[in-house]
């Protein structure tokens, strides 16, 4: 599964716009009065304006073999989250990955991953390029159990790893519907931005087929692309 497209809202356009566009550097694909749109790999990653802040979290993928070149890099255009003893990188052992994380200039909370069961080798130096797609949007719901059997329903995509109460995650490893009961869990790690159902749309490709994912109002609703 691949998130070919994410979009999002902002109460920061403007700033959020000169953070990906400038900042880090992705190439801005439409840029309008209302919203803008920048190409991350075989992703786009769309912002469009909000009246409310709308929080949440998304993370980018990086090749594994580039971890402490993406951090070094990254580290050099923002300010990257320190975790507990200063660290910056987190390790998730049943995730077989390593990540870590920054505020987008909305305050959402973002990551760069790297999946060692994922192989893809390049030899230039840590760049732009990198950044091979957006791999996982947070989709909170109150029925983990619910929410993972629509989508398996709707998208044929099925349940990747974590569990079915508290957190989970749904679709593959190149593309992740992050799963949290935000009843019961509360923040983002690893920081204090609150687990929020906030409205988003993402255009999903799943063995050759593409699907349209809509939240709002914090219901789901998925339909074939162009049906």
């Amino acid at each position: 599964m691949k998130l070919k497209k994410l979009q999002l809202g902002t109460h920061r356009l403007d700033e959020e716009k000169v953070f990906y566009s400038v900042t880090i550097g992705f190439p801005l694909t439409n840029d309008t009065a209302d919203g803008f749109t920048v190409r991350i790999g075989w992703s786009e990653l769309e912002f469009i304006r909000s009246k409310e802040p709308t929080p949440y979290h998304y993370c980018f993928l990086i090749p594994a073999h580039k971890l402490e070149e993406g951090l070094k890099w990254m580290d050099e255009r923002v300010e990257i989250i320190s975790i507990e003893n200063n660290r910056k990188i987190q390790h998730f052992e049943s995730w077989n990955a390593d990540s870590f994380y920054f505020y987008d200039a909305s305050g959402n909370i973002a990551e760069c991953i790297v999946r060692y069961d994922l192989n893809h080798p390049t030899y230039r130096a840590f760049g732009i390029d990198d950044f091979l797609g957006v791999n996982e949007i947070g989709l909170p719901t109150e029925s983990i159990v619910e929410t993972n059997r629509y989508l398996e329903q709707h998208i044929g995509s099925s349940f990747w790893k974590g569990d079915l109460q508290q957190f989970g995650a749904h679709g593959s490893q190149e593309g992740l519907i992050l799963l949290p009961n935000y009843k019961t869990k509360k923040e983002w790690f690893p920081s204090d931005v609150k687990i929020t159902p906030s409205p988003f749309e993402a255009f999903i490709e799943n063995n050759n087929t593409g699907y349209v994912l809509s939240f709002r109002e914090n219901i789901l609703n998925v339909k074939m692309k162009d049906s």
